[in-house]
């Protein structure tokens, strides 16, 4: 579990191809007085990976076929600047909103706007997605938490404070990236509890909790 708040950059010091996935090595601080540790998940631009061996200031994960699929991560090429966060521990703070690192799908950064300071983001909105994205909601973008502006044409826009672009990788991010999207857990229980993804709500059950 994540919060979608980005503590760290990280640079991809490479990828090898191995059985189908590949074998991301990354620099990026291990840990000082909690150090990382093997087997520890940790989220590289928002897609949840595994901890397989830790060095001095480098550590490498192991990236499967499908989360190759589903993500960006296939796409990095050495010295790129990826966001990291580390798995929540009993007692962190939630200060951004549920984040799973199971990234939906990748979308394409259609334009990036200054107002003042402050810098507007419209991207691509997959039809199969733009069920569960809504003006006001949360969404993960490259593992950043963020809220969505507004929604138009087949495209969402997000509004991102000076903190937020200066401290992750959306500084460097132009016109045509791909970006990764978790769209807001909660939304797809809501649909799966409504009937819409194979589960149930009985009309009884929704009078009880004051929704009808």
């Amino acid at each position: 579990m994540f919060t979608g708040l980005i503590r760290e950059l990280g640079k991809v010091i490479s990828l090898v191809s191995m059985a189908g996935g590949v074998r991301l090595e990354l620099a990026m601080g291990t840990g000082g007085e909690n150090p990382l540790q093997v087997g520890e998940s940790v989220a590289v631009n928002g897609a949840c990976l595994t901890v397989v061996e830790v060095g001095q200031g480098r550590v490498v994960m192991e990236v499967s076929p499908e989360t190759l699929t589903r993500t960006n991560l296939g796409a990095l090429r050495p010295g790129e600047v990826v966001n990291l966060e580390r798995s929540l521990r009993v007692g962190d703070a939630l200060d951004g909103h549920l984040v799973l690192g199971h990234v939906d799908d990748t979308v394409s950064l259609l334009e990036v706007k200054r107002e003042g300071e402050f810098y507007l983001l419209r991207f691509s909105l997959p039809p199969h997605l733009a069920r569960y994205v809504a003006e006001k909601g949360s969404v993960a973008l490259d593992g950043i938490s963020l809220t969505v502006r507004g929604l138009a044409g087949g495209s969402f826009t997000v509004a991102v404070i000076p903190h937020t672009y200066r401290n992750t990788n959306l500084q460097f991010r132009r016109p045509g990236d791909r970006l990764n999207l978790e769209v807001d857990v909660i939304a797809r229980y809501v649909e799966c509890l409504m009937g819409g993804g194979g589960g149930t709500l009985s009309e009884d059950i929704l009078k009880k909790a004051g929704f009808l």
